[in-house]
């Protein structure tokens, strides 16, 4: 008899671990807290709008690692259409000063420079330092699988990029931005607000601008719920059991060996390995009771920084509003949301350029800001509910003032909360993508296993710093390969 996995979570992390076990003969379950899957990679319709809450753009669109995962998963198939922006985003100061991120390094290099040409011999090391690190790729094994070739091979491809390595590797995007001592006010305080929260990895930065270079982070058309949906019908073509609106509340242990998962209504699931791909800290302190723990488990739940929180409003406006800028961004330091103080300012998407989003001649713009979780942690009953109303009053004025006229237009309105997040997800604090990408912690994924816990696997975002879908799918996957390795199998992904 095939031997059985039991995976908690229907997101990216658990479809990827239901399809690549299903791949290899093991039998599955995957079992979901919510109706649908997808995890936070997800939208919802309201009167024949789209309102999508994730994706935005996708590392892996175009080759390498992540690439070959989206195609064994059917994230990206023949049918898929990718968009890749001209535009990353257009930031906007109080006094109306603009600033634009272009995705071709070589366009915003010569943008940088006429704005700044005071700056051109720090612009074009910044602009260097980006195009060394675009010959870099995340492996396709696990660590505890990389051969000594994998390593060296590696190694050879990124030899440009190791000096940046070495010299930025532990800075903050600010001492990394500080460091070129830019003389144009423009520049400055654009940089100062570019990733303004908290200890930003100088390294993500440098790299992220890569990736849209290369023309590996674009934009599937439909957005989150199709990529989802895709995932899911791949599983169960491959005839996987999912089992959706059922929450786990416990990992079954006997002598420190995980054996299945009680769920809710007091049933059992038993397996010969069990996967979470559900939230890490929920996952690790309330599934198995804080039992199993590393220091660097400790140190990452105890003092790594996390993503903020989001609040996204989303407007179904009867009209038909066209921009060749898809995302534009407001500094703000006194710009009130609700409760929420908007020091980080907001973004407003316009979704014109995915005609799936709106019926034909509408359009779906959504307001975005972060929220801390302090906020909303206790926010609940007839409070709750006004902060939403007064939300949804202050994001229409906002967008009565970005888009004059356009609050006559606007067919349904949309409110969103860390709170929504936490409840269809489980996601800790309200993160969306988990542990902040710093100058500490870039380096340091955690294991997918547990120290003293046989037969157990981690999946998801939790487990890399910077979260989102690429590690949620490789880590599913990787999951597997650490099982086939276990069962002496061979790995396949056909």
């Amino acid at each position: 008899m095939n031997k059985k996995i039991v995976i908690i979570g229907g997101g990216i992390a658990g479809l990827s671990a239901g399809i690549y076990a299903r791949l290899n003969g093991f039998d599955t379950e995957i079992i979901e807290m919510h109706s649908i899957t997808g995890g936070q990679c997800t939208a919802w319709e309201r009167k024949g709008y789209r309102f999508d809450y994730c994706l935005h753009w996708l590392v892996g669109t175009r080759n390498g690692p992540f690439h070959d995962i989206w195609l064994e998963t059917d994230v990206i198939n023949d049918q898929v259409k990718i968009i890749d922006h001209e535009v990353h985003t257009k930031i906007y100061a109080e006094d109306g000063t603009d600033f634009t991120v272009y995705t071709n390094i070589d366009k915003w290099e010569k943008y940088l420079c006429e704005i700044a040409p005071e700056d051109t011999k720090s612009i074009k090391k910044m602009c260097r330092n980006m195009r060394k690190t675009s010959v870099i790729e995340p492996y396709s094994n696990p660590p505890e699988l990389r051969r000594l070739r994998d390593k060296i091979g590696s190694l050879i491809k990124i030899l440009p990029a190791i000096i940046i390595f070495i010299k930025y590797g532990k800075k903050t995007l600010r001492e990394y931005i500080g460091q070129f001592n830019f003389k144009s006010p423009r520049l400055t305080l654009f940089f100062d607000n570019l990733f303004p929260t908290g200890d930003f990895s100088a390294l993500a930065f440098i790299m992220m601008l890569a990736w849209f270079h290369k023309k590996n982070a674009g934009y599937l058309l439909g957005g989150s719920k199709p990529m989802a949906q895709r995932m899911t019908e791949k599983y169960l073509r491959l005839s996987g059991i999912l089992l959706t609106q059922k929450k786990a509340e416990k990992i079954i242990v006997e002598n420190n060996i995980a054996k299945g998962v009680l769920l809710d209504d007091g049933s059992k699931i038993f397996a010969d390995y069990v996967i979470s791909a559900a939230d890490g800290h929920s996952t690790i302190f309330e599934m198995l009771d804080g039992k199993y723990l590393s220091e660097q488990i400790k140190e990452a739940y105890n003092s790594w920084e996390l993503f903020n929180p989001i609040v996204q409003v989303s407007f179904g406006v009867n009209s038909e509003i066209k921009t060749d800028i898809p995302v534009q961004s407001w500094i703000s330091k006194n710009t009130n949301i609700g409760q929420t103080k908007a020091d980080q300012g907001y973004s407003i998407m316009n979704y014109c350029f995915d005609p799936s989003m709106a019926p034909p001649g509408k359009t779906v713009i959504v307001i975005r800001f972060e929220s801390q979780w302090g906020l909303w942690k206790d926010l609940e009953g007839e409070e709750y509910s006004k902060e939403k109303q007064q939300i949804e009053k202050d994001a229409r004025l906002l967008i009565e003032k970005h888009y004059p006229g356009i609050t006559k237009n606007i067919e349904v309105v949309d409110v969103a909360t860390p709170v929504t997040d936490v409840r269809y997800t489980g996601v800790w604090k309200g993160s969306y993508e988990g542990f902040l990408p710093s100058s500490k912690n870039l380096m340091s994924n955690l294991k997918p296993t547990l120290p003293g816990l046989d037969g157990f696997y981690m999946a998801g975002q939790w487990l890399a710093p910077g979260g989102g879908l690429p590690p949620a799918g490789q880590t599913g996957k990787w999951a597997i390969q650490l099982i086939c390795k276990k069962e002496k199998k061979a790995f396949t992904t056909k």
